[in-house]
């Protein structure tokens, strides 16, 4: 793995959700066994503020439907010759199906757009990660036991990130219109990476984790801190992307 994409991942780190609490728990913890007692509780009381506030589903829910909400659902009108369906993580543990080694929403949106294109053709990209096989390679095998041609399917295992992905895909098809899919959440940042390359995406989102807020007296839940964790990473990518202009 190259230095700086394995710097970029452990930065990202801590300053997701996570990494913000387990590290600021770390400061209180550092003052607490130096008998800095004060300090020590100032940092351990906002470890616990920070870990309750992530985990609280309005809040939780606040974050990730303000990105959700940008675009609105694919219709299945559009007659385009290219599907880019982003890489994400998967696994290549056998005694699992392959609808559960891959983030199969992503593939499946995809195959439907495909299925109801006529003479279409997807794209998946996305490397191989910590296995020995990409991640675009893996997808692409969902969509053949789905019933894709495998003649209709372009893969490139290279990209490890979506900024590769997108360079790929100018390569392929200059300003051509196409459909992408990704989840819902990174939808927003990459729209604008795809675009500032002088791409014409058509979005067509997909794995929605928004939900429906019932009342604010609600328990704090790891499903909705690892919703706040989705929706700051992508946060924190828009605001890399900006500060890199």
């Amino acid at each position: 793995m190259e230095l700086g994409f394995f710097l970029k991942k452990f930065i990202t780190f801590f300053v997701e959700p996570f990494g913000m609490v387990l590290i600021v728990f770390a400061f209180g913890f550092y003052f607490l066994f130096n008998a800095k007692y004060r300090v020590a509780k100032a940092f351990l009381g906002f470890a616990l503020g920070l870990l309750l506030l992530f985990s609280y589903h309005p809040f939780s829910n606040f974050l990730v439907k303000n990105l959700e909400n940008q675009y609105s659902k694919y219709e299945y009108k559009e007659n385009i010759k290219y599907i880019h369906v982003l890489g994400s993580g998967h696994n290549t543990d056998e005694s699992q199906p392959l609808s559960s080694q891959v983030a199969s929403k992503r593939v499946l949106e995809g195959v439907i757009i495909h299925l109801q294109t006529p003479n279409s053709k997807l794209i998946f990209t996305g490397y191989e990660g910590n296995t020995n096989i990409s991640n675009a390679q893996m997808n692409a095998s969902l969509a053949i036991a789905l019933g894709v041609k495998a003649e209709n399917i372009i893969i490139n295992g290279e990209p490890k990130d979506t900024k590769e992905e997108a360079i790929f895909t100018q390569s392929l098809i200059g300003d051509e219109a196409f459909v992408l899919v990704t989840s819902a959440s990174h939808m927003p940042r990459s729209m604008k990476l795809f675009q500032s390359l002088s791409l014409n995406p058509i979005p067509a989102p997909t794995d929605f984790h928004k939900s429906k807020v019932n009342g604010y007296l609600t328990a704090p839940g790891i499903g909705y801190m690892r919703n706040s964790n989705i929706a700051m990473h992508e946060y924190f990518g828009i605001l890399w992307s900006m500060l890199k202009k």
